[in-house]
């Protein structure tokens, strides 16, 4: 098993910013001394280890740094409200149809 550890605030490749947001977004994974771990135990030697800790911390810091777009949300269409009266017209429908029937109501 091989351990990768990175100090990310005494990284000159990012800006302070970049720093901000990779603490952020990868704080599961960030040590109480500000090192990113990555552990990885797949490969049957320490060199395939080693690269597969690198390529797992590059890919981590590439998905983390990448900005998430903003949900904008949306109002439903006319179509789709009238669909859900029709659906819920056909659903009492079925209901009043199911009660029991008063002897009252046809004499």
């Amino acid at each position: 098993m091989v351990e990768g550890r990175w100090d990310i605030q005494a990284s000159t490749l990012f800006t302070d910013e970049q720093k901000q947001l990779i603490r952020d977004r990868l704080q599961n994974r960030i040590t109480d001394d500000g090192y990113l771990l990555v552990k990885s135990q797949t490969e049957r030697s320490q060199l395939g280890n080693k690269q597969a800790v690198i390529k797992k911390m590059m890919q981590l810091l590439t998905t983390s740094l990448i900005k998430r777009k903003i949900r904008k949300p949306t109002q439903p269409t006319k179509a789709s409200k009238e669909k859900r009266i029709e659906s819920k017209k056909k659903n009492t429908q079925n209901k009043q149809q199911r009660k029991k029937v008063n002897k009252n109501d046809y004499l």
